[in-house]
């Protein structure tokens, strides 16, 4: 990661500033607790990306993805294991977390608006040789960005995705009439027709979605982030997920396997890609494993780390891969 200046001047922070950004620092070097971070909002065309950068704001960053539905607050137990001098930028995706949603009409191409949120960003502030770190779409979005700009990212950190998940492309022809038309029902849905939840329905609903891929204490970490008081309109008390409810529907603008074998090929940076087991469930396992025998041919060096936990093993079992990426980060 290039170690000079970034332009992180230009980001509006809302609850600090530059010269108090520094976390405070534990005999091995690590941030001492949760809340060495800033939240940061950055201007888009269609209002603002949100997010939460940890360490000093003086530097350029580490630029970290979350996965589909999550926010950023899925990197909130990995961060402060990690080196406090490195500064993380932890996003939240278009319609995640506290960032805005799309305006209506607008679908969402998530693959293909990902990797251009992360150019819009790294042009925004001049950042070269970027480092980043992606988790499940996340690190889809990453896999791409560095096919897509070989030269410019040094280091690749993906946990428990290799690249874009390939589909059946026959089942995705079968429903995507039926996935714009429940695309349209979700963007002319009244607020008021909103699902509606208690704190304790909220956290289960997460925790049985998930499938065992996150406990309670994790689903409690993504949903400071993740919901949202009801709004008067809705004339109930309760909580909504703050996620735009048309990401559900984001099957359009999928990879097929060649494709995913075509930019695996364009990688040239340092790659560690650390896999769960037994991890996420892919429809077409044996694309991973290609995925990284291709990126193993042409990028400058790939480390690949099988370790124990769940598909969210950084959010739910942190220890276990901080010392990976630490390593990675400081030696590679």
């Amino acid at each position: 990661m290039d170690s000079s200046e970034s332009n992180a001047a230009s980001i509006s922070v809302t609850n600090g500033n530059a010269e108090n950004a520094t976390p405070k620092i534990n005999s091995n070097g690590c941030c001492r607790d949760d809340d060495s971070w800033k939240e940061i909002s950055i201007e888009v065309p269609w209002g603002t990306v949100a997010g939460k950068w940890w360490g000093p704001l003086n530097r350029q960053p580490v630029l970290a993805l979350h996965g589909w539905q999550d926010n950023s607050g899925t990197f909130d137990r990995l961060c402060p294991l990690l080196p406090a001098h490195i500064p993380i930028l932890c996003i939240d995706l278009p319609g995640h977390g506290k960032s805005s949603h799309y305006p209506k009409g607008m679908q969402y191409y998530v693959f293909w608006d990902g990797i251009c949120l992360i150019r819009r960003i790294v042009r925004r502030y001049g950042w070269e040789k970027v480092t980043l770190m992606g988790h499940s779409l996340g690190g889809a979005l990453t896999f791409m960005y560095a096919a897509c700009y070989p030269s410019e990212v040094e280091k690749l950190i993906n946990i428990d995705i290799a690249g874009p998940t390939v589909r059946n492309i026959e089942r995705t022809a079968e429903t995507t009439g039926w996935a714009l038309d429940k695309f349209l029902d979700y963007e002319t849905l009244p607020e008021n027709k909103l699902p509606c939840y208690s704190y304790e329905e909220m956290i289960k609903l997460v925790v049985d979605a998930y499938d065992g891929s996150v406990d309670e204490a994790s689903a409690k970490v993504l949903m400071r982030r993740g919901m949202l008081a009801a709004p008067p309109e809705m004339k109930k008390d309760g909580f909504s997920f703050a996620r735009d409810l048309r990401l559900k529907i984001s099957l359009l603008g999928m990879f097929t396997a060649d494709q995913v074998m075509a930019y695996a090929k364009q990688i040239r940076c340092k790659v560690l890609n650390i896999r769960a087991d037994p991890g996420m469930n892919f429809q077409n396992p044996h694309v991973y494993t290609d995925v990284i025998e291709i990126m193993r041919k042409n990028a400058e060096l790939v480390i690949f780390e099988k370790v124990p936990g769940t598909h969210h093993l950084h959010l739910v079992t942190p220890e276990r891969v901080a010392p990976i990426i630490s390593n990675f980060i400081l030696k590679s």
